[in-house]
Protein backbone atom coordinates (compact mmCIF):
# COMPACT_ATOMS: atom_id res chain seq x y z
CA UNK A 1 0.00 0.00 0.00
CA UNK A 2 2.93 2.64 0.57
CA UNK A 3 4.19 1.50 -2.63
CA UNK A 4 1.25 2.91 -4.10
CA UNK A 5 1.19 5.84 -2.42
CA UNK A 6 4.57 6.81 -3.36
CA UNK A 7 3.60 5.89 -6.77
CA UNK A 8 0.59 8.12 -6.94
CA UNK A 9 2.38 11.55 -4.97
CA UNK A 10 5.36 10.89 -7.46
CA UNK A 11 3.09 11.52 -10.20
CA UNK A 12 0.86 14.13 -8.52
CA UNK A 13 4.05 15.83 -7.91
CA UNK A 14 5.36 15.75 -11.29
CA UNK A 15 2.25 17.05 -13.05
CA UNK A 16 2.15 19.51 -10.13
CA UNK A 17 5.76 20.77 -10.93
CA UNK A 18 5.41 20.83 -14.86
CA UNK A 19 6.40 24.58 -15.98
CA UNK A 20 3.20 26.39 -17.10
CA UNK A 21 4.74 29.38 -19.56
CA UNK A 22 2.65 32.98 -20.53
CA UNK A 23 2.22 33.82 -23.40
CA UNK A 24 1.22 37.83 -23.87
CA UNK A 25 0.33 39.71 -27.44
CA UNK A 26 0.35 42.84 -27.84
CA UNK A 27 -1.51 44.51 -30.91
CA UNK A 28 -1.25 47.59 -32.38
CA UNK A 29 -1.92 49.44 -35.24
CA UNK A 30 -5.64 48.97 -35.68
CA UNK A 31 -7.24 51.34 -38.04
CA UNK A 32 -9.79 52.08 -35.56
CA UNK A 33 -11.70 50.81 -32.24
CA UNK A 34 -14.18 49.28 -33.76
CA UNK A 35 -15.39 45.36 -32.97
CA UNK A 36 -13.03 43.23 -31.67
CA UNK A 37 -9.85 41.16 -32.07
CA UNK A 38 -9.70 37.78 -32.01
CA UNK A 39 -5.87 35.92 -31.32
CA UNK A 40 -5.98 32.13 -32.17
CA UNK A 41 -2.70 30.16 -30.39
CA UNK A 42 -1.53 27.22 -32.35
CA UNK A 43 0.32 23.97 -31.34
CA UNK A 44 0.18 22.00 -34.77
CA UNK A 45 1.41 22.82 -38.44
CA UNK A 46 -1.46 21.03 -39.57
CA UNK A 47 -4.02 22.64 -37.77
CA UNK A 48 -2.21 26.23 -38.59
CA UNK A 49 -5.28 29.11 -39.03
CA UNK A 50 -8.16 26.46 -39.03
CA UNK A 51 -8.13 24.63 -35.67
CA UNK A 52 -6.69 26.58 -32.68
CA UNK A 53 -5.37 24.98 -29.42
CA UNK A 54 -6.92 27.97 -27.62
CA UNK A 55 -8.21 31.32 -28.90
CA UNK A 56 -8.89 34.57 -26.49
CA UNK A 57 -11.46 37.60 -28.22
CA UNK A 58 -10.52 41.00 -26.64
CA UNK A 59 -11.77 44.78 -27.35
CA UNK A 60 -10.00 47.65 -29.10
CA UNK A 61 -8.98 50.82 -26.82
CA UNK A 62 -6.90 53.63 -28.24
CA UNK A 63 -6.20 51.02 -31.49
CA UNK A 64 -4.41 48.65 -29.50
CA UNK A 65 -5.23 45.27 -27.39
CA UNK A 66 -3.43 42.91 -25.17
CA UNK A 67 -4.35 39.37 -24.68
CA UNK A 68 -2.34 36.57 -22.40
CA UNK A 69 -2.24 33.01 -22.82
CA UNK A 70 -1.78 31.34 -19.55
CA UNK A 71 -1.08 28.14 -18.39
CA UNK A 72 0.50 27.28 -21.73
CA UNK A 73 2.29 23.56 -21.51
CA UNK A 74 6.16 23.43 -23.60
CA UNK A 75 6.27 22.87 -27.02
CA UNK A 76 6.00 24.54 -30.54
CA UNK A 77 3.41 27.39 -31.27
CA UNK A 78 2.21 29.95 -33.72
CA UNK A 79 -0.57 33.33 -33.45
CA UNK A 80 -2.65 34.30 -35.79
CA UNK A 81 -4.74 37.21 -35.28
CA UNK A 82 -7.22 39.52 -36.97
CA UNK A 83 -9.37 42.18 -35.91
CA UNK A 84 -13.30 41.50 -36.49
CA UNK A 85 -14.44 45.15 -37.56
CA UNK A 86 -18.01 44.32 -37.78
CA UNK A 87 -17.78 41.82 -35.12
CA UNK A 88 -19.37 38.68 -37.02
CA UNK A 89 -16.82 36.43 -36.01
CA UNK A 90 -15.36 35.81 -39.38
CA UNK A 91 -12.06 37.58 -41.05
CA UNK A 92 -13.86 39.09 -44.19
CA UNK A 93 -12.51 38.47 -47.48
CA UNK A 94 -12.36 40.23 -50.95
CA UNK A 95 -13.59 38.00 -53.74
CA UNK A 96 -12.66 35.19 -51.03
CA UNK A 97 -9.07 35.43 -51.23
CA UNK A 98 -7.95 38.33 -50.08
CA UNK A 99 -8.71 39.43 -46.32
CA UNK A 100 -10.53 43.37 -46.07
CA UNK A 101 -9.82 43.44 -42.03
CA UNK A 102 -6.53 43.68 -40.38
CA UNK A 103 -4.61 40.54 -39.65
CA UNK A 104 -1.09 39.34 -37.82
CA UNK A 105 1.14 36.12 -37.22
CA UNK A 106 3.83 35.77 -34.90
CA UNK A 107 7.34 37.14 -35.47
CA UNK A 108 5.86 38.87 -38.54
CA UNK A 109 5.00 35.90 -40.49
CA UNK A 110 2.84 37.45 -43.81
CA UNK A 111 1.70 35.02 -46.62
CA UNK A 112 2.46 36.09 -50.34
CA UNK A 113 0.32 35.23 -52.86
CA UNK A 114 -1.58 33.09 -49.83
CA UNK A 115 -1.97 32.77 -45.76
CA UNK A 116 1.43 33.19 -43.80
CA UNK A 117 3.54 29.88 -43.46
CA UNK A 118 3.62 28.16 -40.12
CA UNK A 119 7.34 27.69 -40.63
CA UNK A 120 7.15 31.60 -40.68
CA UNK A 121 5.56 31.76 -37.58
CA UNK A 122 5.76 29.34 -34.94
CA UNK A 123 8.35 29.90 -32.25
CA UNK A 124 9.00 27.26 -28.81
CA UNK A 125 8.38 28.26 -25.47
CA UNK A 126 9.41 25.88 -22.34
CA UNK A 127 10.57 26.19 -18.97
CA UNK A 128 8.26 28.70 -17.43
CA UNK A 129 9.02 30.84 -20.25
CA UNK A 130 7.27 34.35 -20.13
CA UNK A 131 7.27 35.23 -24.16
CA UNK A 132 6.08 38.47 -25.39
CA UNK A 133 4.79 39.41 -29.06
CA UNK A 134 4.09 42.61 -30.15
CA UNK A 135 2.00 42.55 -33.66
CA UNK A 136 1.40 45.31 -35.87
CA UNK A 137 -1.76 45.08 -37.89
Amino acid sequence: MQTVLAYLMFIISGIALQAQNTIEVTLTDFKSNDGSVRVGLYDKEGDFLDLEFRTLKSKISDKKAVVTFTDVPDGIYAISCYHYEDDNGELNMILGMIPSESYGCSNGARGFFGPPKWEDAKFDISGGEKRKFDIRL
